[in-house]
């Protein structure tokens, strides 16, 4: 039976990914485009299971009609969702997005929630979204934003056996610095748009590859 690595042992692989990560990818941004943290919230929302370039798409056109979060909650729900057709999934990402604007204007004076309490109460938003948004309207760190590129490549990589995004979250605190959780997503993210794709190839062609092996 193979001896699993230990927690000191995937702390210093993490290291040495970092490290690497700085050096493929300097600059730290989010593909998504938005000027205020309820357009955040609402890009973040239309990510899921869609192409941050398709939702730059649609919130240039919704962001214009679209200017305060009342406008949200005032809006019609079939309307809505035709507008954001192409996003996929839009019953649901339409619904949420309007009840979470009603929520935010009844109960937060029209300001998105600062923490991940309040976040988690929204409709349609789990910890993943809820780490994003806390760490691009208010800086915050609370823990490792794990979507599709992370949850994958955290496996490739060695940091994580776990499928369950929660789990793997818990895993990342454990052997990534503080400061480095949120960042490291958006490098990750980075990494496997440019150099390693969820279509079946060589890893060895990978540039972290060699370095970990």
């Amino acid at each position: 039976m193979l001896k699993q690595p230990s927690i000191s042992d995937k702390k210093k692989k993490a290291k040495i990914i970092i490290k690497e990560l700085k050096r493929l990818f300097p600059q730290v941004k989010t593909a998504l485009n938005y000027s205020n943290n309820f357009q955040l919230l609402v890009a973040v929302v239309l990510s899921a299971q869609c192409t941050d370039k398709m939702v730059n798409k649609v919130t240039n056109t919704l962001f214009k009609k679209y200017k305060r979060v009342e406008d949200y909650a005032k809006a019609n729900q079939k309307m809505f969702e035709n507008e954001i057709k192409s996003t996929g999934f839009y019953r649901n990402k339409a619904k949420n997005i309007i009840s979470t604007a009603k929520i935010i204007v009844r109960e937060y004076k029209g300001k998105v929630p600062n923490s991940m309490e309040g976040l988690l109460k929204l409709p349609g938003i789990a910890r993943k979204s809820a780490n994003i948004i806390l760490y691009l309207a208010y800086g915050k760190i609370a823990g490792v934003a794990v979507d599709t590129h992370v949850k994958r490549l955290s496996q490739v990589l060695g940091l994580s056996q776990n499928t369950n995004p929660e789990k793997i979250e818990k895993d990342l605190i454990q052997i990534l610095p503080r400061d480095e959780w949120m960042d490291f997503n958006f490098r990750l993210v980075d990494y496997g748009r440019k150099y390693c794709t969820a279509r079946k190839h060589d890893h060895k062609n990978c540039p972290l590859t060699s370095l970990i092996s």
